[in-house]
C-alpha cells in the first residue's frame, strides 16, 4: 500500500530571492521568525545581478536599518557615485555635479547588496532552483505552491516577491503588466578607464543622462570600474523584436540607427560595448494597483507595484515592503490577518504615490524639453503644470 506524499510545510513561504524577499526574510529572522525563500535561479551566483542602485534615506535605508544591516550597507557605498552629468544629443554638457558626500541617495552595487542580505541569513533559508509555476488555496488561509521540478510545499503565509510576472499575484489580482512605451537596450564597457577612457570621460564618476527627442543614453560607473549603459527609446512594443540580438554587430547597428545625428562620443557607448546587448521592455502595473484582503497571502516589490525606473524607487520600495511586512508580522504574532491588513494599508498609498512619481520621471526624460525638465528637477525649481 502506497503512503500518500505529504508536502513539506513552512509557516512562511517567500517566492523570490530578490532584494525585497530577502529583506523580509532577514527582518523575520532578527525577530525570531523562520521563513523559507524559494527562487528559480540555480544558485546565488547563477547570473550577474548587475547595475548600481541609489538607496534612499526615506525607504531603502530605513529597511536596512530594520534588518540590522546599515553598517554593512555603508561599507558598500560607492564613493563619488552620486555625481551626475546631463548632456544633450550633441554632447554639450548642461549639468556636471560632483558627489560631495552629502547626498541622501548613495550608490551601491546591486549584487553586493544582495550578497549582504544573503550572508545575513541562515544557509538553509533560501532554496535555489525552485521555479514556482502555480499556487492554490487550501482553505483557512493556507496555500500550496508547486514548482517546475514537480515538488510542492504548503504554508500558512504565502508572500509573492516574484517580480513583474508574479505567479502569486493571480491569487489576489487580475492585473498584468503593460508596456510603458519605453524600451531599454543594456550594454557594458569593461575596465573603462583603461580600455575605454573616452567613454569613461563622457560618463564621469557617477550617472550620465544624455537625452533628446524621446530617447537617450543613461549610464553609470560601477564599483568594479565598468560602465553600465542603458540605451532608452520611446518605441513600439515590437521594436526590440525587429533586432537580432544574437548577432551583436547587427544589434549595435540596429540600435544606433535610431541615433543618427547624435555625437559620436555618445554613440560610442554602444558601438564600443563589450559583450552582447540585452533588450528590455519597461513594463508597469496600474499606479493604483491594489487588491482585497485574501487570507494567508500578500505581495511585495514588483509583484505588487511594478513601475518604471525613472524615480529610482523599485528596489527601495521592495526592501521597505519586506521590512514593514516583517515588522507587522512580528508585532502581531497571533493575528496573521491583522498583520497583513496593517502592512497593506500602508503599502497601497505609498505604492501609488511612487508609481505616479515614476510615471512623471518617464515623462521628464522622454517628453518635450528633457534637459530643461531635468535641470528644474535637480535645482528644485518649479516645473510647468503640464
Amino acid at each position: 500500500m502506497n503512503t500518500p506524499t505529504v508536502n513539506p510545510h513552512h509557516p512562511v513561504v517567500i517566492v523570490g530571492a530578490g532584494l525585497g524577499g530577502l529583506t523580509l526574510a532577514r527582518v523575520l529572522h532578527v525577530n525570531g521568525i523562520e521563513s523559507a525563500v524559494f527562487d528559480l535561479e540555480t544558485g546565488r551566483h547563477a547570473r550577474t545581478q548587475g547595475g548600481m542602485l541609489d538607496i534612499h534615506a526615506e525607504n531603502g535605508q530605513v529597511a536596512l536599518g530594520a534588518a540590522g544591516l546599515l553598517d554593512g550597507f555603508r561599507a558598500l557605498v560607492h564613493p563619488g557615485g552620486e555625481a551626475t552629468r546631463v548632456l544633450d544629443q550633441h554632447a554639450t554638457v548642461h549639468w556636471d555635479a560632483a558627489d560631495e558626500g552629502e547626498g541622501d541617495r548613495p550608490e551601491v552595487d546591486r549584487g553586493q547588496l544582495r550578497d549582504l542580505l544573503l550572508d545575513s541569513l541562515p544557509e538553509t533559508t533560501v532554496h535555489w532552483g525552485r521555479k514556482a509555476i502555480g499556487a492554490r488555496p487550501l482553505g483557512a488561509g493556507r496555500h500550496e505552491v508547486t514548482f517546475a521540478d514537480g515538488t510542492a510545499v504548503t504554508t500558512d503565509l504565502l508572500v509573492g516577491a516574484d517580480g513583474a510576472w508574479s505567479r502569486v499575484r493571480s491569487l489576489l489580482s487580475d492585473a498584468k503588466p503593460v508596456y510603458s512605451g519605453v524600451s531599454f537596450v543594456e550594454a557594458d564597457l569593461r575596465d573603462a578607464d583603461t580600455a575605454h577612457p573616452a567613454e569613461a570621460a563622457v560618463v564621469g564618476h557617477g550617472m550620465l543622462f544624455a537625452l533628446a527627442d524621446g530617447k537617450g543614453f543613461l549610464a553609470h560607473r560601477e564599483t568594479d570600474g565598468n560602465l553600465h549603459v542603458y540605451t532608452a527609446l520611446t518605441a513600439s512594443d515590437d521594436w526590440l523584436d525587429s533586432i537580432d540580438f544574437a548577432d551583436t554587430g547587427r544589434a549595435k547597428a540596429g540600435v544606433l540607427a535610431r541615433f543618427d545625428g547624435w555625437d559620436e562620443s555618445l554613440k560610442a557607448l554602444v558601438a564600443n560595448a563589450d559583450g552582447r546587448l540585452t533588450p528590455r521592455r519597461i513594463n508597469v502595473l496600474p499606479a493604483d494597483h491594489r487588491w482585497n484582503r485574501v487570507p494567508g497571502v500578500t505581495l511585495l516589490g514588483d509583484a505588487a507595484h511594478l513601475m518604471s525606473p525613472f524615480a529610482g524607487e523599485g528596489a527601495n520600495l521592495a526592501m521597505l515592503d519586506g521590512a514593514e511586512l516583517g515588522q507587522a508580522l512580528a508585532a502581531h504574532p497571533n493575528d496573521l490577518e491583522k498583520a497583513l491588513t496593517v502592512y497593506e494599508e500602508a503599502l497601497f498609498p505609498r505604492s501609488a504615490e511612487k508609481a505616479a512619481e515614476s510615471a512623471a520621471g518617464l515623462k521628464t526624460c522622454f517628453g518635450e524639453e528633457p534637459i530643461a525638465r531635468l535641470l528644474r528637477l535637480f535645482t528644485d525649481a518649479p516645473a510647468d503644470n503640464d
